[in-house]
This record gives structure tokens, C-alpha cells and sequence, in this order.
């Protein structure tokens, strides 16, 4: 039987900064175009911290059935110790991800924009298809898009428009940064496993690119949305706050470019997150202001 401290460690906690930061550039951006609204910040943060949950523990059982994490560095895999039952671990997954279907219809109902049910339908489907299913994305290299386009611009922007009704070039600008930053969360997560990815038939974007290759793409990945971001200057100039993660940026970058591995790459996980969110809250404020 699973403790509560598992669970929550499966819940892989330090990956919730990716949920978080969209919410802060949206909702920075909607109130730039003078319509932010704390309710509704309130609730596409609560749709998008249950899907990341949600993901996490799909990714937990679907990698712990295929035999993928018997052998990982990092958090605890409730499904391949052999914790808690892959039924339970299941459930735990379409419960998340039900709660965060139904936040969703809730923010849709008060927004009015009925079409973004497709949308928060596409997210649910690809939460539970990046390693579950026949033919898992995950798998084959894609997670990155993924994690690119429903953590970047449909958090962002969907934030964005359901507070607003409409969206600025610098929300996009924004989405764009936010969404490199949760890919380089992804990459430097996959970075991590490849020696144990490679061998379990798991054809991460890491593994394809190959070790030297996927640490420069995290360098480009952790660096630019920092450049990106400060373009926002533009349209609202206290968005140049981001610039203080420039420098943490760069560390972070030179880190995996001095080639670190296994363990050591954990606490750049983390930093990586602290890192997304720190810059996620200079943006928003900024474009608040």
C-alpha cells in the first residue's frame, strides 16, 4: 500500500511550475488588454494543475506496464515498485484528469466560448495518449510537440481568451516562451533517462537526437524564451523584468552543456521549473503593468 508521500511524489511535483506558468503570462496578458478577472485565472489554473497530475500519474502506470521504469533515477514510480496497483495508478490518472475536464467546462460555461470544449477535449486525449494507448507520442519522439502546444499556446492563449475575449501579440509572444520553457523542462527530464530510455524501446526526442545533440537543444530551449520574452518590451516595457532570468538561464544551460548526468541532472529538473515559473511571474507582472 502506497503511502501519501508516494503519491504525492508520483505526482511529480516539481514538474507543476508547467502548469502554473500559463496562467500567469495569460492572465498577465489579459489584464494588459484591461480584462483580467482572478475567477477565471483561478480556474485555468485548477484545469491545468489537475491535467499535469493527470498526465503524470497516466505516465506513471502506462510506463510501469510496459516495463519502462523499472530501472530510472528520479521520483518513485508507484506502478513498476510494485507500490500500488496499475488499476489503482489508473484511476488516480482519469480521476485527475476528470477533475480537470470538469474545471474546464466550468471555465468554458463562463466564458461562453463553447469551441474551446474541442480543445480541452484534444488536451485530455493527448494527456493520456503521451505514453498511453496502442501508439504513445512519447514514444515516438513527439512529446515535445505536445508539451510545446497545450503548455505553451492553448494554456496561455486559452487563458488569455477566456478572460479577455481576445488576444494580444505579446500573449502570443508569451505562449511561445512558455512553451520552449516547458519543452526544456521535458527535454532535460528525457536527457536524464536516455541510457534507460534506449534500451526499454522508448524513442524519446532525446534519444533520437542523441545525448550531445538533445543538451544543446535544452540549452536553446532554457535560453531563447528569456530573448522572446523581453520582445514584449515593445508593447508593455516592464516586461524587460524578464531579463533577470537571463543569467540563471545561461547557468542552467552551461550545466547540461558540461555534460551532466544521472543524478546530477535531477536538481536541474527542479531549477529548470523554479526557473519557468520565476519567469512566467516577471512576465505576467510585466505585462500587468
Amino acid at each position: 500500500m502506497a503511502t501519501t508521500a508516494e503519491w504525492w511524489s508520483a505526482a511529480r511535483p516539481r514538474t507543476l511550475p508547467a502548469a502554473a506558468a500559463p496562467v500567469l503570462v495569460g492572465t498577465g496578458a489579459a489584464a494588459q488588454l484591461g480584462s483580467a478577472h482572478l475567477g477565471g485565472a483561478l480556474l485555468a489554473l485548477g484545469v491545468a494543475v489537475a491535467l499535469q497530475v493527470g498526465v503524470n500519474y497516466a505516465n506513471d502506470y502506462s510506463d510501469g506496464v510496459r516495463g519502462t521504469d523499472l530501472d530510472r533515477i528520479g521520483p518513485m514510480r508507484l506502478t513498476a515498485s510494485g507500490a500500488a496497483p496499475p488499476a489503482q495508478v489508473k484511476a488516480a490518472a482519469f480521476t485527475a484528469l476528470g477533475v480537470g475536464a470538469l474545471l474546464g467546462l466550468t471555465l468554458v460555461v463562463w466564458s461562453g466560448l463553447w469551441w474551446l470544449l474541442a480543445v480541452g477535449a484534444a488536451a485530455v486525449v493527448a494527456a493520456w495518449t503521451y505514453t498511453g494507448g496502442r501508439r504513445p507520442y512519447g514514444y515516438a519522439g513527439l512529446g515535445e510537440v505536445g508539451v510545446f502546444v497545450f503548455f505553451g499556446p492553448v494554456a496561455v492563449l486559452g487563458t488569455t481568451l477566456t478572460q479577455a475575449g481576445r488576444v494580444s501579440w505579446p500573449a502570443v509572444l508569451g505562449a511561445v516562451a512558455i512553451g520552449l520553457l516547458a519543452c526544456a523542462l521535458l527535454m532535460v527530464n528525457n536527457l536524464r533517462d536516455v541510457p534507460t530510455d534506449a534500451l526499454s524501446g522508448k524513442r524519446t526526442l532525446a534519444v533520437r537526437v542523441g545525448e550531445a545533440r538533445a543538451r544543446q537543444l535544452y540549452a536553446v530551449l532554457v535560453v531563447a524564451p528569456v530573448l522572446i520574452g523581453a520582445g514584449c518590451a515593445f508593447a508593455a516595457p516592464w516586461s524587460l523584468l524578464v531579463l533577470l532570468c537571463l543569467g540563471p538561464a545561461v547557468g542552467l544551460a552551461g550545466v547540461v552543456l558540461l555534460r551532466a548526468r544521472g543524478r546530477a541532472l535531477v536538481p536541474v529538473l527542479t531549477f529548470t521549473g523554479q526557473l519557468e515559473l520565476a519567469f512566467a511571474v516577471l512576465l505576467g507582472l510585466g505585462l500587468a503593468l
